[in-house]
């Protein structure tokens, strides 16, 4: 069974940005600032305020995208 690649990548773009959306207002609540921090740390465009976490979610979807299509295309190419 071959996987949809395209679709695979916008899934893992979505479920990307949603977790970065999560982990910011969370961890602006005070819940997960240890993982808030080692977000701040792996990606540089995510920072607690708003712009930062709008930002760090649409630099976690791109990488989302690339690497769930990547990982489609390269399972596809082995089936």
């Amino acid at each position: 069974m071959k996987l949809n690649a395209m679709a695979l990548g916008y899934a893992g773009a979505i479920l990307s940005a949603a977790i970065m959306l999560l982990l910011g207002v969370l961890g602006g609540m005070g819940i997960y600032a240890g993982a808030m921090q080692a977000m701040q740390g792996v990606h540089m465009f995510f920072s607690p305020s708003a712009g930062g976490i709008l930002a760090g979610m649409i630099e976690a979807a791109i990488i989302g995208f690339v690497f769930s299509y990547a990982f489609g295309w390269v399972y596809n190419k082995f089936v």
